[in-house]
């Protein structure tokens, strides 16, 4: 059972008999003496899929979930399911594009370094890799001799994600992109 302060994201606790993941932990220290510390935490419903912002003392308990994670490889999309493969029995788990909301747009086909969670068996949601590697399908042409200063454009990638990127990428580039902001973050 772990306490409030040591929650993390991604961590799994049981709130009134269901799942919730953990999205966000935000510390807050207030100003009086004798105060302690608040952590507010937003939580994930993984069956209702709904969000729950909850706050907390340092020293409060939570109660864990059983949860199991397994690693999992994206295979393809069928309307609105997914399917992903169990890297260790072979065995495919099916999400719809509701119950994995905005994580739909960092899909590649064969993508690895997913982590599925179960919940009696059951897939409830995946974690994604920190960065996937997706390829520049529309921007506006590279500007040679592009300054120097952070200017940026709009770019449109393989699976319909729009980031802002550098001026002096070009379509047909593959850039990295943060799963957890949906930034720009380098060259692949």
């Amino acid at each position: 059972m772990p306490k409030a302060s040591e929650l993390k994201k991604g961590n799994v606790v049981d709130i009134n008999g269901q799942p919730h993941v953990v999205k966000q932990v935000e510390a807050k220290s207030p100003s009086a003496r004798g105060a302690s510390t608040l952590y507010k935490v937003r939580f994930y419903n993984l069956q209702t899929r709904q969000k729950l912002d909850e706050s907390f003392k340092g020293d409060d308990w939570l109660k864990d979930m059983d949860c199991v994670r397994r690693q999992v490889q994206y295979l393809y999309r069928d309307g609105d399911m997914f399917t992903f493969m169990d890297i260790e029995d072979y065995s495919q788990h099916t999400l719809s594009a509701d119950e994995l909301e905005d994580q739909t747009e960092y899909l590649i086909d064969g993508l690895q370094g997913i982590m599925a969670l179960l919940v009696e068996g059951q897939i409830v949601g995946v974690e994604l890799p920190a960065a996937v590697d997706l390829e520049i399908t529309d921007t506006a042409p590279a500007i040679k001799g592009a300054s120097a200063s952070a200017r940026t454009k709009t770019a449109v990638l393989s699976t319909g994600l729009e980031v802002q990127v550098p001026e002096y990428l070009a379509t047909g580039e593959v850039i990295r992109v943060s799963t957890a902001t949906g930034k720009f973050l380098s060259r692949a």
